[in-house]
């Protein structure tokens, strides 16, 4: 073990801590240890210090097994486990007609034995599947021997495979939040016609919200830009209660709200809403710290993200909030085969019907096979699920561009 003399830099220190000198530099390299690969530790100082023969004993082991809890919204739909079609029957609205009670006539018949057949009935099948897998072996013969016990041996083995589980939940929170940002990328292209996040900074649509455009529009001397508007505590009032509207707005029978063009409502309790932390947090932080009345300014109950596809190297603004995706052309649109390239920024939260989007029958399952010859097992961990978007049901996009 290396041993340090820290006399002199604490004898600095105390100067330093009673006030008697300025704060000066303090050299803290053989203060605090980092720890070191195993070819430093056994080649340099793991030996005792007293007859320098005897070589250092471990004398307490700890593994990194913290197990990784997820950070993707929760988009979870029941599941099945025989067949697996999903099937999903809609209905139209009917028609008004006169009613002849209060225009009876004398001698007139009325038909009431006419079949009036149910409307638009519609059924749309859902049938995909998204699957990977991680590989793993163990080898217990050949490692026993770096361990004082059995508990120790098993603790190695555990760690290694919470690892792997951490793996396999940041691939599903992945693939969750692709299912959302599909959706977000076809919301985008169903309003503006468009993929270029350009053309998004012209207008605000019904739905996919500009709510800087909007927020300019009735205060049309304001400096605030894209990446200065979450900072602004009257932009953040304005886009608050902008986001309360919504969810007022599409408990209401609609045709506006879905891609489709069906009527749909969606009720307080079948709506998820789903905000950029950095947008949901600075509301906490510029709003309601000095609002007096800060139910009045709240946003609505949401689930946070701390960002929609990727983080950059420095968690800035514009990487948090971008989506960049290729789409499936269901509008026609394409000049090609290949799909529509979505490139939009400045998303700040998505509100939808718990039925637009998610996560239907996860089948997580590990198998394994030993190899007598080499004397190790291999474990194979996968996971199956349908990540599925329907484009019938109310969905809007919350976004700042110019």
């Amino acid at each position: 073990m290396k041993v340090t003399q820290a006399y002199t830099i604490l004898n600095a220190i105390l100067k330093e801590t009673l006030g008697e000198t300025a704060i000066q530099v303090e050299d803290l390299q053989d203060v605090v240890t980092l720890g070191r690969a195993y070819e430093d530790i056994i080649n340099n100082n793991a030996y005792d210090h007293y007859c320098g023969k005897l070589i250092n004993h471990i004398g307490k082991v700890v593994f990194v097994d913290r197990v990784y809890e997820g950070s993707a919204p929760n988009v979870m739909m029941d599941g099945w486990e025989f067949g697996s079609i999903k099937e999903k029957i809609s209905c139209g609205l009917p028609e008004s007609k006169e009613n002849p009670t209060w225009k009876l006539q004398d001698g007139q018949s009325y038909d009431q034995n006419v079949f009036h057949a149910p409307p638009a009935v519609k059924a749309k099948f859902f049938n995909g599947k998204t699957t990977f897998q991680v590989d793993f072996s163990i080898a217990r013969e050949q490692i026993k021997e770096s361990f004082s016990s059995a508990t120790q041996l098993n603790a190695f083995y555990t760690m290694i495979e919470n690892r792997i589980r951490m793996r396999l939940r940041i691939d599903f929170d992945n693939l969750i939040m692709r299912t959302i940002n599909n959706f977000t990328g076809a919301a985008f292209y169903s309003s503006y016609k468009s993929v270029t996040s350009a053309d998004y900074a012209k207008t605000s649509k019904v739905r996919a919200v500009n709510l800087l455009k909007l927020y300019k529009d009735i205060n049309p001397t304001t400096t605030v830009s894209a990446e200065s508007c979450i900072y602004d505590k009257d932009f953040l009032r304005f886009a608050a209660g902008h986001i309360g509207k919504y969810t007022d707005r599409i408990k209401n029978a609609s045709k506006l709200f879905n891609l489709s063009g069906e009527v749909r409502f969606t009720n307080a309790e079948n709506q998820k809403l789903i905000l950029l932390s950095d947008f949901e947090k600075n509301c906490h932080s510029y709003l309601y710290g000095d609002t007096f009345h800060q139910d009045e300014v709240k946003l609505p109950a949401a689930e946070t993200v701390s960002f929609w596809q990727g983080t950059d190297t420095d968690f800035g603004l514009g990487p948090i909030s971008e989506i960049d995706v290729n789409i499936q052309d269901v509008f026609n649109e394409s000049p090609t085969a290949g799909g529509l390239e979505v490139h939009a920024y400045g998303v700040l939260g998505v509100l939808f019907d718990r039925e637009a989007l998610g996560v239907c029958n996860p089948s997580n399952r590990v198998t394994s096979n030993y190899n007598a010859l080499a004397e190790f097992t291999n474990y194979y961990y996968k996971s199956d699920a349908e990540y599925f978007n329907d484009y019938d049901e109310n969905f809007v996009v919350f976004f700042v561009a110019e």
